[in-house]
């Protein structure tokens, strides 16, 4: 028995570690993998969501109106490739696999559309420039027969969002013809549940240092419940006042919790990881200390509150 529980054990640890960077309800875009080459943060600021506006030319040569998209990126591959993917007002999809290759020192995007579906994925190439621009290029002759590129390029890049312009050029690029351009603006869009837990984690910290119990009681729900270490459980608002209440003359120097992990699912949440803090004592001395904790949150009328607060200290 003993072989196969180490085989089972280390299928469970290699497959966590393949799934790492992967997108999860901590990280929902994935992030960027360390073992990967370094140009995997290329693409770093585009990640997310944004809200565009796509204009292309007409068989005239002019202008079309624009045409609403959203465009998302995230990283996929466990953390070693990006992919994007862009929704337009019609519900049609496009997108595009990124892949950097160390050995030709090239990003090589491979691009796929639910509008023209292809059996060969066309693929440009390219990289990040020292101006922080990313250019792509794909061989393409131009209506007369001249040799060129299709050149795709993301420019103003900012937290603010991005702008991508697709143009022929010749092969010296001196002469250039846009014929697709996107305006990208970041998505705004209310707070996350995932970002009120997180805030109300450091609220929690924020009112235990400053001796505000009240409102660090209030962070429970009516049926709250503590499992303090080596304490019996604790339940309802008046037992939790009771064990937060701080004594006289002591006061929480530092306090800081730190989730390993956040799972959200409808109403009901889980949080786990390490929490560390320092005390000044009545005889003015300051004493540290740190553990592991799991917390079972509800959502209650809008509102993320503490169920289920565990912990236990652990030793260096």
């Amino acid at each position: 028995m003993k072989p196969i529980l180490s085989i089972l054990l280390l299928f469970s640890i290699l497959s966590f570690s393949q799934n790492d960077y992967a997108d999860s309800d901590t990280n929902p875009y994935g992030l960027p993998n360390p073992e990967a080459p370094q140009q995997i943060k290329d693409y770093q600021a585009l990640i997310g969501k944004c809200n565009c506006k796509s204009v292309s030319r007409n068989p005239d040569q002019t202008w079309a109106d624009p045409v609403d998209m959203t465009w998302e990126w995230k990283y996929i591959m466990n953390g070693m490739a990006v992919q994007d993917e862009t929704i337009k007002a019609d519900g049609k999809h496009s997108g595009s696999i990124r892949q950097f290759i160390a050995d030709s020192s090239k990003w090589y995007v491979h691009y796929y559309s639910s509008g023209s579906p292809s059996a060969k994925l066309p693929t440009w190439e390219g990289n990040k420039s020292e101006d922080g621009k990313i250019v792509l290029y794909r061989d393409q002759k131009a209506p007369n027969g001249a040799d060129g590129y299709f050149r795709l390029t993301f420019y103003d890049i900012s937290d603010l969002g991005y702008k991508w312009i697709g143009a022929w050029t010749d092969k010296t690029e001196k002469t250039v013809f846009p014929t697709w351009k996107i305006d990208c603006k970041r998505e705004t869009k209310s707070t996350s549940d995932l970002e009120i837990i997180k805030e109300n984690i450091k609220a929690f910290s924020k009112a235990y240092m400053n001796g505000n119990i009240d409102v660090l009681v209030d962070m429970y729900t009516e049926d709250g419940k503590i499992f303090p270490n080596n304490r019996q459980i604790m339940s309802g608002k008046t037992e939790l006042k009771s064990y937060w209440a701080l004594p006289k003359d002591v006061k929480i120097l530092h306090h800081k919790v730190t989730p390993s992990e956040i799972q959200i699912e409808n109403d009901i949440a889980y949080d786990y990881g390490y929490y560390e803090g320092k005390t000044l004592t009545k005889e003015k001395k300051e004493v540290s200390w740190h553990g592991k904790y799991v917390i079972i949150w509800k959502k209650l009328n809008g509102e993320w509150k503490i169920y289920l607060d565990i912990w236990n200290s652990v030793t260096k």
